[in-house]
C-alpha cells in the first residue's frame, strides 16, 4: 500500500504551482511590454513614413507593392495596392517599364535615380525615382523602397528660369546688333533722300527711261530702309528693361484705342470677326500705356496672321484672377502652334510666316514688355485649333 503524501509534500506542490503562475504572469507582464513598445516604435515609424511628403512604396523583388505611406493614397486615392504589381498600379500596364528603377537597384545593389512623365489621373506629372535596396542581414536586396517626388512645378519654374535667362543673353545681343545696323542704315536713307531732292533738278539731262527707273528704285530704298528701322526700333525695345513712365492704367482703355488702330486690316478681311469682352469693373493696373498698346497690338496682329487663310474669330477679354491678378486675353480659333515650336515663338526672329512676311519680332517685343511689367505671358496652343495668349499683369494696391 503506497503511503499517503506528507503535509509537506502537499505544501510543497503548492507552492510549486504558485510559483509556476508567478513566473506566468512575469512573462506575460514582459510580453505585454514588449507588445506596447513594438506598438509604439511601429506607430513612430509610421508616423515617419507618413511625414515623408514623397510617394513611398516598398516593392518585392518580383515587383509587388509590401507596403505604402499616407501620400500614396492622396495621390492615387481606391483601394490598398499591397499584393499588386508596381507596374500595373503607377503605370496601368501589362509589363515591367524599361528602363525599371527598382530592378535596376535589385540587380546592382546600388541607389537608382531615374526621371520620368506619366499620368496619374487627368494629369501628366513628372516624378523624380530613387529606389534604394533594403538588404537581409547578408548585405543581398531583399526589397526596394521607391521614392516618387512630384517635380512638376519645379522643372516647370526650372523651364521659366532658362527661358528668362536666355532671353536676358538675347536682348544684350540685339541691342549691340541693333546699334551696329543703324548707323550705316542712316547713312544709306539720308543718301537716298538726297537723290530723291535732287532728282527733279536733273530729270530733264537723263533718258527717260533711267530716270524713270531710278526714281522706282530709290523709293524702293526708302521704303526698305523704313521696314529695316523698323525691325532695329524693335530689336532696342526688346533690349531694353523698360521705357517711359508707369502710370495707373485700366486695361479696357488700352483695349479700345488699340482695336481702333486695326479697324483698317479687320475691313481687309470680311470673313474674320472680332469681339471685344471686358471685365467691369475692371482695376487699375500700373504700366506704360503705349507699351500696352504695343504689346496688344502685337497680339492682334499674329491673330489675324493665323486667321488670314480661313477666317474665323478673335476674342479680345480682361479680367481678374484670385482678386489680386488683372489678365488680357487674346484668343483665335485660327491655325495654331505646332508644339516643337513652342520653345522658340518668344526668340527675336523666329516665325512660321512665309520669307517676307514677317521678322518675327512681335512675341518677343510682346515678352520684353511683360517682363518690364512684372507680367507673365501664358500661352496655350493647338495645331489647327487656335491659341490663347494671356498676359497677367499685377493688380494696384
Amino acid at each position: 500500500m503506497k503511503p499517503l503524501p506528507s503535509l509537506e509534500d502537499l505544501i510543497g506542490i503548492e507552492y510549486s504551482k504558485l510559483g509556476f503562475f508567478r513566473e506566468a504572469q512575469e512573462k506575460i507582464a514582459q510580453l505585454h511590454a514588449s507588445t506596447l513598445e513594438l506598438e509604439r516604435r511601429r506607430q513612430q515609424i509610421q508616423a515617419i513614413l507618413d511625414g515623408i511628403t514623397d510617394i513611398m512604396a516598398v516593392v518585392s523583388p518580383e515587383g509587388r507593392i509590401t507596403s505604402v505611406n499616407r501620400v500614396y493614397h492622396d495621390v492615387y486615392g481606391g483601394s490598398s495596392p499591397v499584393g499588386r504589381l508596381c507596374y500595373h498600379v503607377f503605370r496601368q500596364a501589362h509589363k515591367p517599364c524599361r528602363p525599371c528603377p527598382a530592378d535596376i537597384a535589385f540587380r546592382t545593389n546600388r541607389v537608382c535615380r531615374q526621371e520620368h512623365i506619366y499620368t496619374v489621373g487627368e494629369a501628366t506629372r513628372h516624378f523624380e525615382i530613387t529606389a534604394s535596396p533594403l538588404r537581409n542581414s547578408q548585405g543581398r536586396p531583399c526589397h526596394i523602397l521607391l521614392l516618387k517626388r512630384d517635380v512638376t512645378l519645379e522643372r516647370a519654374y526650372q523651364a521659366k528660369l532658362q527661358q528668362a535667362e536666355k532671353m536676358s543673353t538675347v536682348g544684350l545681343l540685339a541691342a549691340g546688333v541693333a546699334h551696329e545696323i543703324n548707323n550705316p542704315l542712316t547713312a544709306i536713307l539720308g543718301f537716298a533722300r538726297a537723290i530723291k531732292k535732287r532728282l527733279p533738278d536733273v530729270r530733264d539731262r537723263l533718258p527717260k527711261d533711267f530716270e524713270s527707273d531710278l526714281s522706282e528704285s530709290v523709293e524702293i530704298i526708302l521704303n526698305e530702309c523704313a521696314r529695316c528701322q523698323d525691325i532695329v526700333q524693335g530689336l532696342l525695345h526688346f533690349s531694353r528693361s523698360h521705357s517711359g513712365t508707369m502710370v495707373a492704367v485700366n486695361l479696357n482703355d488700352c483695349v479700345r484705342e488699340t482695336v481702333r488702330l486695326v479697324q483698317h486690316k479687320i475691313k481687309e478681311h470680311p470673313h474674320i470677326v472680332l469681339q471685344q469682352k471686358p471685365f467691369e469693373p475692371l482695376p487699375l493696373i500700373r504700366a506704360t500705356p503705349s507699351e500696352i498698346k504695343q504689346l496688344l497690338l502685337n497680339l492682334l496682329l499674329n491673330a489675324l496672321d493665323a486667321l488670314a487663310e480661313k477666317g474665323g474669330t478673335i476674342e479680345v477679354h480682361t479680367g481678374v484672377r484670385h482678386d489680386q491678378w488683372v489678365f488680357l486675353e487674346v484668343r483665335d480659333n485660327g491655325c495654331g502652334i505646332a508644339q516643337e515650336n513652342m520653345a522658340k515663338i518668344f526668340d527675336p526672329f523666329f516665325t512660321t510666316k512665309p520669307i517676307g512676311q514677317g521678322t518675327g519680332m512681335g512675341l518677343s517685343m510682346c515678352y520684353a514688355i511683360a517682363q518690364a511689367h512684372d507680367a507673365s505671358i501664358e500661352v496655350e496652343s493647338r495645331l489647327g485649333e487656335g491659341s490663347v495668349f494671356r498676359v497677367v499683369f499685377r493688380k494696384m494696391p
